[in-house]
């Protein structure tokens, strides 16, 4: 290699080192995809065994249920008319897949990432090695995640899932960061003055003055995987992602405009419903 025309092969290095570890820790891959499988299996089960309608009408209270009576009424309309819509589309199916694929991704995602944003926020050091890889994370674009998730999990949900948690998680860690470093510092000593323990001052004052913005960082993370879930039927992840696909190798425009207005709707849905969990949460707090 000559200086004036450098090749660094970091690739080949990279692709060794990932040989390495799917050869050393393939029982760790095997465990995490029994894991996602059978939690996505059970979800889609749920979604998919009752009639339509009855899901419908869940999905509607549900609305009803965050938002309330007098404001939750407009969504609830919304939820009638679009997931009927999903049906009639002849979408349903993998509208529950999709549902499905979405919620075990988000779950998992959120597991990770609220303790690892309350690390960081009371730990400085934590912070500092946690930024560049969120960064890292967010700008990589998504179909790069599928590569190496495929080589490891194969084609099926799996990848999708696993694609979409590495996808949508930074927001819910940042969000969190934020939520728990803007807790009035006063409020924090008050508690300390008053002899409560950092565990009790976690639960009991920052955590729940830190919800709203933590909630945004939870739309974004559902927002996020909605969107890779799409992206992830490229892996046979299935669902309205493998609709997607198959109408851009098919050149199928029915199936794409059916499927795409189908992910609409369900994106809609769900930032509305976040949106009202997140805002109840903020009327909580200041009563």
């Amino acid at each position: 290699m000559s200086l004036a025309n450098p090749r660094f092969n970091l690739g080949d290095a990279v692709e060794d080192a990932f040989d390495w570890i799917t050869e050393h820790a393939s029982w760790l891959f095997d465990a995490i995809k029994t894991v996602i499988t059978g939690f996505y299996d059970a979800l889609y089960d749920v979604l998919s065994s009752p009639i339509y309608y009855v899901i419908i009408l869940v999905l509607a209270a549900l609305a009803l249920l965050a938002a309330g009576l007098r404001k939750g009424w407009p969504l609830a309309v919304f939820t009638l008319i679009g997931f009927y819509l999903i049906r009639s589309f002849d979408q349903w199916l993998n509208a529950m897949s999709t549902i499905a694929l979405v919620l075990v991704a988000v779950i998992i995602a959120l597991v990770i990432a609220i303790p690892t944003g309350i690390l960081a926020a009371r730990n400085r050091y934590v912070s500092a090695v946690v930024r560049p890889i969120l960064d890292l994370m967010q700008t990589l674009p998504g179909l790069v995640y599928l590569v190496p998730v495929i080589i490891i999990f194969g084609i099926g949900p799996t990848p999708g899932v696993v694609a979409t948690i590495i996808f949508a998680m930074p927001p819910g860690i940042r969000f969190t960061e934020l939520g728990i470093r803007q807790v009035d510092a006063e409020v924090v000593e008050a508690g300390q003055a008053f002899g409560s323990s950092p565990g009790r001052i976690l639960r009991q004052i920052q955590i729940p003055l830190a919800m709203p913005t933590i909630m945004a960082g939870v739309n974004q993370v559902i927002m996020l995987a909605l969107s890779m879930v799409v992206i992830a039927g490229f892996a046979g992840a299935g669902g309205l992602g493998g609709q997607v696909n198959e109408s851009l190798q098919t050149l199928n425009l029915a199936l794409g405009v059916e499927a795409g207005l189908s992910v609409v709707i369900i994106a809609v849905y769900m930032d509305r419903l976040s949106s009202a969990i997140g805002n109840r949460g903020r009327l909580a707090n200041a009563q």
